[in-house]
């Protein structure tokens, strides 16, 4: 018989959850709720008890078949417990014990971000690596660090945060407040402001052609469409958005030296135009000695990374 496990990405717009067998490594049935946040993690906890239950049903086996219940939330992490979610309105949170009495199944958690780390640890582009540091460039920077085979949350649950290294003293004001960090350089909302400035500066781009006139349409994909078809100002915007991220990777690499570096994210999906010049940069800027350096990598998922890394938490405990 299979083994199976759910995971749970707890959004604060969508609880997305997934029936996991263990043996195919694959989501065998899947469902998606509003979140509706702000509200309890009791009322929150029963929402996600009720979708194991119905994915359990989908699937003719019990609740009592599953291994473990994992969930993916944002946040601050420490443990067992939500120290802070503040999209879902929580603080100091046992939610482990909640949705644990709630299910009857032992219950894994840990921040998103961490969770999608460790996806790609176990079963992803870091698979069979005993160390893997996550960045991913979406909206902000976030990240996840994998230090034996586990997540390292730091003393208080706040490590990880990839986004928020400074690597331009008294630069660029980032949405924590300080400036110069990582994700006012290297995220998809620093990249889209930059790509607008650029082509407010420079009327006869390409990228005015690839988004039709219209700076609502500029995106992450933007700058890196028009250097592919010969405009300079596009090549300016990716070259300097790489130099930008090969110096925070090169950090994280000489820090902790670990077996991978994994790049994920919307804007990872321009694939090796990103990752080759990428690569070139961190190995110039990193140390390490041929087959031991750290591999730089594309993360392998991409919308599911939080209900398959939230899934294999339980790994962490056998």
């Amino acid at each position: 018989m299979s083994k199976y496990c759910i995971g749970v990405d707890l959004g604060g717009t969508n609880i997305a959850v997934g029936l996991i067998d263990l043996d195919l490594k694959a989501i065998v049935k899947s469902l998606s709720v509003k979140t509706n946040a702000p509200r309890s993690c009791e009322s929150i906890s029963d929402d996600i008890a009720e979708i194991c239950r119905r994915l359990c049903a989908m699937q003719e086996i019990e609740m009592g078949d599953l291994e473990w219940i994992g969930v993916a939330s944002p946040g601050v992490i420490k443990g067992d417990e939500v120290v802070v979610a503040f999209n879902l309105g929580w603080k100091n949170v046992k939610f482990v014990d909640i949705l644990s009495k709630r299910t009857n199944r032992p219950v894994y958690i840990a921040n998103d971000a961490n969770a999608a780390a460790y996806a790609e640890a176990v079963w992803g582009s870091g698979k069979g690596a005993k160390s893997l540091i996550a960045f991913t460039l979406g909206t902000g920077v976030g990240g996840g660090i994998i230090i034996d085979g586990k997540i390292w949350e730091g003393n208080n649950g706040f490590a990880a945060e990839m986004g928020h290294a400074v690597i331009v003293p008294g630069g660029r004001t980032c949405g924590c407040g300080k400036r110069g960090c990582i994700e006012a350089y290297c995220s998809a909302t620093a990249l889209i402001r930059e790509t607008k400035r650029m082509m407010g500066l420079y009327p006869e781009s390409l990228m005015w052609k690839y988004v039709e006139g219209n700076l609502d349409r500029v995106n992450g994909k933007t700058a890196f469409a028009a250097m592919e078809q010969g405009d300079p100002c596009g090549k300016i915007l990716v070259d300097e958005f790489i130099d930008y991220l090969a110096l925070g990777i090169s950090n994280a690499i000489n820090i902790f030296q670990p077996d991978v570096v994994c790049v994920g994210g919307g804007i990872s999906r321009e694939g090796e135009n990103l990752m080759r010049p990428l690569r070139e940069k961190v190995y110039h800027e990193s140390f390490g000695i041929g087959v031991m350096r750290t591999k730089v990598v594309c993360a392998t998922f991409r919308n599911d990374a939080g209900i398959i890394g939230a899934a294999l938490l339980g790994l962490q405990n056998k």
